[in-house]
């Protein structure tokens, strides 16, 4: 870390371009730890426009960690629909519990590590933007704009790239102004220092970046290609008998734990159902981080109640609000409310 009175110069452009250019963003008028924790957990995977509407709901909702952990994980999910990445969630709800149990939100490095779902990069924004710990918080921006600058091309997602970026961050970061350089890092990577096209001409650091120089611009930072997307398919059928409609929770580990979906058919032919099945679509993308899966959407109108799996439960059509649903069965049920309507109006 930078204990001198003068800064590298690389920080010290930055922090000037700062001074000037930084995003009001309202997570940012607080030292609170809690509210700072949840805004970086929701910005995880999150455009900031979406995460800011989600902060403040959950900051209205919840007001501070005690009233978080209170909470049931189902309103905590509920709350959370829409956002994607459900794991995020109920990480954030049980380290909620966490804190509560130890009295106090953790003010070290080593202890807000153990919180529940939260990594290296999530500690340090906690530990800068909170405590004002002279730690660097290492983003996707951060790893994009010091790999340009100083011409790093040791990949990014090995743990010899994490620890050669995480080295120099916090050989850079200023131990008077910490939280302004991470977030100064985040906020030109975010606007300047983009992935495609950045803003080469009208950057301050472009007389010492080293992949202008080098016309590496478009190379940097490497990251290895080590994940392959697969294909699920998968068919979704909501059954209706009497205004009711059979839901169930998801367990184990696979996607979407602890959420609730109607009946799931995936690796298997349809089962014989009695009633009218319609299709009402085929083939429906949805992108999850590490597969793709491809869902066909059916309405069964039943004039008898299946019999359905273990762990079902019936519920009137008017109560779906109160679960949480993943955001592939809250299509599956715009839907049924289309295919409604048009019978309605008939």
């Amino acid at each position: 870390m930078n204990t001198q009175g003068t800064f590298h110069p690389f920080a010290t452009a930055l922090l000037a371009w700062f001074n000037v250019n930084k995003r009001d963003l309202p997570w940012r008028h607080t030292h609170d730890a809690y509210a700072i924790w949840l805004s970086e957990v929701i910005l995880q995977q999150t455009r900031i426009a979406q995460g800011t509407a989600y902060w403040l709901r959950f900051m209205r909702a919840y007001p501070t960690v005690e009233a978080l952990a209170a909470a049931s994980e189902d309103d905590v999910l509920r709350l959370w629909q829409g956002l994607g990445y459900y794991s995020r969630g109920r990480n954030l709800h049980k380290a909620a519990q966490q804190i509560v149990e130890m009295g106090h939100f953790p003010d070290e490095m080593g202890e807000i590590c153990k919180l529940k779902g939260v990594g290296p990069y999530t500690a340090a924004a906690i530990a800068s933007f909170a405590f004002g710990l002279p730690v660097a918080a290492i983003d996707g921006n951060a790893f994009r704009v010091m790999a340009r600058y100083f011409g790093i091309s040791t990949p990014i997602n090995t743990t010899g790239g994490r620890h050669t970026f995480e080295a120099l961050g916090n050989e850079l970061v200023p131990v008077t102004r910490s939280a302004d350089f991470n977030q100064a890092v985040m906020d030109f990577g975010a606007t300047l220092c983009t992935p495609t096209s950045p803003a080469c001409p009208a950057c301050p650091l472009m007389e010492g970046c080293q992949a202008l120089r080098s016309g590496r611009v478009n190379e940097l930072p490497v990251k290895l290609k080590t994940v392959k997307v697969k294909e699920r398919h998968m068919s979704l059928i909501y059954i209706r008998y009497k205004d009711q409609t059979a839901i169930c929770r998801r367990s184990g580990h696979d996607i979407w734990q602890g959420l609730w979906q109607p009946l799931l058919i995936e690796g298997s032919e349809m089962p014989a159902l009695s009633g009218r099945l319609t299709l009402l679509r085929s083939q429906v993308r949805h992108v999850l981080t590490h597969r793709v899966i491809l869902a066909d959407f059916y309405l069964l109108q039943s004039g008898t109640r299946p019999t359905l799996p273990e762990g079902y439960i019936w519920i009137q059509e008017s109560e779906l609000g109160h679960y949480a649903l993943p955001r592939l069965v809250q299509k599956l049920v715009e839907d049924v409310r289309k295919e409604t309507l048009k019978h309605q109006t008939i």
